[in-house]
């Protein structure tokens, strides 16, 4: 009954505040319990596939573990610490792999974010709004948060030539195509990919530079600017805005793919235990 109420009250919420929040419905959580528990598979299928080595799965990594690595890169960094309980914790956790001489290094982190659902309520004919009376809802901003745990990732991995971070999204705020959608009544409504109204991709692309999505970003890139080497971390964005929802397979095999580039880029710490394989 608890649970009841609090979805009312968020509904009304939802409604009153124009959608802001409407990330943290049901689906959403659904959708972060999916990854978390695909990322549990995926350190099954890669001990499995690679039995000499080891893999450990964590929930989350402590702010003092990030400045602990990024002092080893610079004593001028990681310095600043207010809250010593203070971690990072992505929905899916972090998948992890030790080398030859027992450090542990990330080989996925995953995070999931689901964000509109315009297609359901056209498909239902239910309009929203403060009035009940539009067909879309106006995206909110909280997928931003997914920025705070990039950054983190990335500033742990720093010395690192590879960045195994994957956003996988879901709904309609994350359209890559126009979609047409029936009305109950028989009456069609095309959703366009690029409403401003709708889409809120483009509050995500500064986590890969602007680069492809749907696409394994994994390996870091390396670009020169003004005579300079500048690496870059990537995330790698995955997302379905069409209404389908993501498989698990389908999310396991893209997990699969960016841990087996993250451990070809780290061939030469596993030499040892790859070679023995």
């Amino acid at each position: 009954m608890k649970g009841k109420q609090q979805s009312d009250r968020l509904t009304t919420q939802q409604k009153a505040a124009d959608g802001v929040i409407g990330i943290f419905d049901e689906e959403a959580q659904e959708h972060d319990r999916k990854v978390s528990d695909n990322s549990k598979i995926v350190v099954h299928k890669l001990q499995e596939e690679f039995p000499t080595l080891t893999f450990r799965y964590r929930k989350s990594i402590s702010k003092k573990e990030i400045n602990e690595a990024l002092h080893e890169i610079d004593d001028d960094l990681g310095q600043t610490l207010f809250l010593q309980s203070a971690s990072i914790i992505p929905d899916g956790g972090i998948i992890e792999v030790k080398d030859d001489n027992g450090k542990w290094h990330v080989v996925v982190v995953s995070e999931a974010k689901f964000q509109g659902k315009d297609i359901d309520n056209i498909k239902a004919g239910i309009k929203v709004g403060k009035n009940d009376n539009q067909d879309l809802m106006a995206a909110g901003n909280a997928i931003e948060r997914a920025h705070k745990n990039v950054r983190e990732i990335a500033n742990y991995m720093l010395s690192e030539p590879y960045f195994p971070y994957i956003l996988f999204l879901e709904g309609s705020n994350f359209l890559t195509y126009d979609i047409t959608i029936q009305r109950p009544d028989g009456s069609d409504y095309t959703l366009h990919y690029d409403n401003g109204t709708l889409n809120r991709l483009d509050r995500l692309t500064a986590a890969n530079y602007g680069m492809k999505v749907n696409t394994n970003l994994c390996k870091n890139k390396f670009v020169l600017c003004n005579s300079r080497t500048i690496m870059l971390q990537a995330a790698s964005i995955y997302t379905q805005g069409d209404g389908s929802h993501w498989k698990n397979n389908d999310m396991i095999n893209i997990m699969l793919d960016i841990a087996r580039t993250s451990l070809s880029m780290l061939g030469n710490v596993l030499f040892n235990q790859l070679t023995s394989k």
